[in-house]
């Protein structure tokens, strides 16, 4: 019987200008965010007191922690993209918030490679630069970042 592991790409199956949805969304907690910014060492009211939050224009409710936006937003990818076939992540920029997530929205995500290369110093791996973009349930943007990620190219065996 054959059999099919669940993994990311190899570099070479990046494709560049190509949209990869990442499905199934995630809907945000109370206890995620309470969770995550508590773990972090984060006293930021605006996460954590429901009667601060409440009484603070414009939003008048509790943030969901934009670092655990941003985790939740590549944690989406990884199943679809890098599962199994990443080194490492080279780093991260043009992170932006542009809207707040609240409790009970749902995040999905999609990632567009930008850019790919062969690594010019490590053999057998190469760098790609993901765009994510994360929309709440409504399609309004919540973040979005650009990753840097070294990936395995495929095995000559496989």
């Amino acid at each position: 019987m054959k059999r099919i592991v669940q993994r990311g790409l190899w570099f070479e199956e990046f494709e560049t200008d190509v949209v990869y949805d990442h499905r199934p969304g995630r809907t945000i907690t109370e206890a995620d965010n309470v969770l995550f910014t508590t773990l972090t060492m984060n006293p930021q009211a605006l996460h954590l007191d429901a009667a601060f939050a409440d009484a603070q224009p414009p939003f008048n409710q509790r943030l969901v922690n934009s670092m655990f936006t941003l985790s939740t937003l590549v944690g989406l990818s990884i199943g679809q993209l890098t599962q199994g076939t990443l080194v490492a992540n080279l780093g991260f920029s043009d992170i932006a918030f542009p809207n707040p997530l609240f409790h009970g929205d749902t995040m999905y995500v999609e990632t567009v490679v930008s850019d790919k290369r062969e690594s010019k110093s490590r053999p057998g791996e190469g760098i790609v630069s993901l765009a994510h973009t994360a929309r709440n349930q409504n399609g309004d943007i919540v973040a979005t970042a650009t990753r840097k990620v070294l990936v395995r190219k495929q095995p000559e065996d496989s």
